[in-house]
């Protein structure tokens, strides 16, 4: 912990410390925004037939590279389809998921050939590499520590948690070791990568897909929760994952406590989605999570980091008339020629130091949506998510049923199409 002249306190990213939301709307007409959608919404709910798991293991089986699974991994195929609700595409995409995880074996450096970098944040460098025996392509995080021996045996040891880890909405966990310095986290290769750099080549993302990639993070958070007992802790664009399938995943939350720790002290990540009272040194739950989500929402939807909030000029830049035409935005703000900070007149400001953000996320009200772009139930979304006092912001159960995720629930959205679209931008 450390202060500064802001009276901040920075804590490092320990580990945790021990409103209604509306009436769910019925279904809405199905859009699409470019074609059909990939896949629609099953009602089978969850897995109770034993002649549908057998016939999922059988297909899966079939397509395999070895044509068999072993009784550990059929083992946990089955338990993963007795507690999960999945659709059939998913049910099937977890066994094989599974299935391929036992054809790997043990992974080592040896066994990985690197095919390119794939991006680098949070202490570690993303590099895209193949399996040399069979084949398939993973993405490998590697994380350079300057810790004891017996530290990274204990992180390596936190890290197997991983394995039992398995839902549509978490990035699949291949395995973990240690070489040359570093450890090595082998995850399942997102081809559509995160949403930090889709932001870069598009500007902005759509509401249509903003409520899927909503309801799809709030499922996994729940699975999380419910299932391990784990909050995030870091949830932002980056760590939120696309692929071509239609597929939206989280990944990089925090099972060990030890590599929290051990980053915490080697390396300075960024705070800037970090809840007022995280920033602050108190305790926090899960809903600094919700914080997060609702903060990188607005950030997505606006294209812009939106602290401190962008005035009503630059907003008009991107959204047109309908932006400075609605009178509830009359109290963006406008920037100050002569500090470059808020106030009257009109200026390029001067970009703000780490801490001046930080004391704003702590003491300035939260950003918004601007009123008259984004529906209703969007902007209250984002608003109950936003709410300073973590007493009062809205909690995962609530969210799940808030109108907006129930109204996305039943659009059908071409998140493949979308995907697809966005690898055709170059950074």
């Amino acid at each position: 912990m450390y202060k500064n002249k802001f009276n901040l306190t920075l804590p490092p990213l320990e580990p945790e410390s021990g409103s209604a939301a509306g009436t769910p709307v019925e279904c809405s007409k199905a859009l699409s925004l470019q074609s059909e959608p990939i896949i629609k919404p099953s009602s089978a709910g969850s897995f109770h037939s034993g002649a549908t798991f057998n016939s999922v293991v059988s297909s899966v089986s079939q397509n395999s590279s070895n044509g068999s699974i072993d009784a550990l991994t059929l083992e946990t195929v089955q338990n993963c389809l007795k507690e999960l609700e999945l659709d059939d595409v998913q049910r099937q995409r977890l066994v094989s998921f599974l299935m391929q995880k036992q054809n790997l074996g043990d992974l080592t450096e040896e066994s990985l050939e690197k095919l390119g970098e794939l991006g680098a944040g949070n202490g570690g460098v993303v590099t895209k590499v193949r399996h040399k025996t069979t084949g398939l392509i993973l993405a490998r995080k590697l994380i350079h520590l300057e810790v004891k021996p017996a530290i990274k045996k204990q992180i390596l040891r936190e890290l197997k948690v991983l394995h039992q880890c398995n839902s549509p909405f978490i990035v699949g966990f291949f395995g973990a070791f240690y070489s040359e310095g570093e450890i090595n986290i082998c995850m399942e290769y997102m081809d559509g990568g995160s949403l930090d750099l889709i932001l870069k080549r598009v500007g902005r993302i759509p509401e249509q897909i903003l409520g899927k990639i909503t309801g799809s993070v709030l499922k996994g958070l729940v699975y999380l929760r419910e299932k391990h007992k784990i909050m995030h802790r870091d949830v932002k664009p980056s760590n939120i994952l696309v692929n071509t399938r239609g597929e939206i995943k989280i990944c990089d939350f925090g099972v060990s406590g030890q590599l929290i720790d051990s980053m915490a002290n080697s390396f300075v990540g960024t705070r800037s989605y970090m809840s007022p009272e995280r920033l602050q040194g108190t305790n926090y739950s899960v809903q600094s999570d919700i914080w997060s989500l609702g903060l990188s929402l607005v950030e997505m939807a606006i294209g812009v980091y939106p602290i401190p909030p962008p005035d009503a000029q630059s907003l008009a830049a991107v959204f047109g008339s309908k932006v400075s035409d609605d009178p509830e935005n009359s109290s963006l703000p406008i920037r100050s020629p002569r500090s470059g900070q808020y106030g009257t007149g009109g200026s390029t400001p001067r970009p703000m130091a780490i801490f001046e953000l930080l004391d704003y996320i702590v003491n300035e009200p939260p950003p918004k949506l601007p009123s008259g772009v984004f529906t209703n139930q969007f902007k209250d979304f984002v608003d109950r998510c936003l709410k300073k006092n973590p007493a009062e912001r809205a909690d995962l159960k609530s969210l799940m049923v808030h109108p907006w995720i129930t109204k996305s629930e039943c659009e059908q959205v071409d998140i493949a199409g979308w995907v697809s679209k966005t690898l055709e931008f170059q950074d």
